[in-house]
């Protein structure tokens, strides 16, 4: 499952002209917006997505740093799989985490530095773009960006103007206070309905920590009961399946969420309990 958040627009440039034509379309199959929060959307659009990871490959699409030392910074590679120069802008945004999900602020609040912060990449090539922390290090609990690899438009000498499919891949970097580790468990579970209606888990993942954690770095364990107090379903889903499913779980510091696990329950009634393990 592709993991980055890909969004791409149609952008008509001409001889003489900038971007006149901005409309965007957003691919949520790869679940930034949400899949780090813990919702689960269908491949939209699956086709563009496929023609974008034969254009543009991003990695890492997750990056977690600290305040000091070594891990204040990491590497994103860009590689060019066009047949073309591809020109390739870094930008930053915030992020505010919500109960369900995070949203980009569209601003950049001077806490991330890259480096190349644009560069032309020839075809068959990769840049590396150093991505460093460089706000306060007396951080109270983790801070999140979206670091996006921008294909820029190129001007052409052609009379007319000339439509070009710009493709956006963003990357999720989350930097918590050094020395700190997330402390995640399940506050309460119940039985709710998922997208098509039917009776599934929805939990309530509380981080006692400063530092930002993720569901996919545990399993979970479910059990229904019956009315009757008889178990009637068990089921442990492990990282790999979380995140296949629900993304990346991102649970900030001292935040609690609320998601609901791709489990269809055997009824509506009764009672549910559930456990999270993390990882060693």
């Amino acid at each position: 499952m592709i993991t980055g958040f890909l969004s791409w627009r149609i952008t008509a440039v001409g001889p003489s002209s900038r971007t006149r034509v901005g409309q965007r379309a957003r691919s949520r199959s790869l679940q930034l917006l949400r899949s780090f929060g813990g919702a689960v959307v269908a491949v939209a659009i699956a086709a563009a997505v496929s023609v974008a990871a034969y254009a543009m490959v991003v990695q890492p699409v997750v990056i977690d740093l600290t305040t000091s030392g070594r891990t204040m910074s990491q590497v994103i590679t860009v590689e060019n799989t066009f047949d073309k120069p591809l020109p390739v802008e870094m930008r930053i945004e915030g992020l505010e985490l919500t109960p369900d999900g995070v949203n980009a602020t569209g601003k950049d609040p001077g806490e991330l530095s890259v480096f190349p912060p644009q560069t032309l990449i020839q075809p068959g090539q990769r840049q590396s773009f150093r991505v460093q922390y460089v706000g306060d290090p007396a951080l109270a609990r983790s801070k999140h960006y979206f670091v996006t690899a921008a294909q820029l438009p190129v001007q052409t000498n052609d009379t007319q103007s000339n439509v070009q499919l710009l493709y956006n891949f963003q990357v999720l970097v989350s930097v918590s206070p050094d020395g700190a580790k997330p402390a995640l468990s399940i506050a309460s579970a119940e039985i709710g309905k998922d997208a098509e209606g039917n009776p599934a888990p929805v939990i309530a993942v509380a981080n006692a920590s400063a530092a930002h954690g993720y569901l996919s770095r545990g399993r979970v364990r479910v059990i229904q009961f019956a009315p009757d107090g008889k178990e009637i379903f068990r089921k442990e889903i492990s990282g790999p399946e979380l995140q296949q499913t629900l993304g990346y779980g991102l649970i900030g510091g001292g935040q609690t969420r609320r998601m609901t696990l791709p489990i269809r329950l055997p009824q509506p009634g009764g009672r549910i309990e559930a456990q999270f393990t993390p990882d060693n």
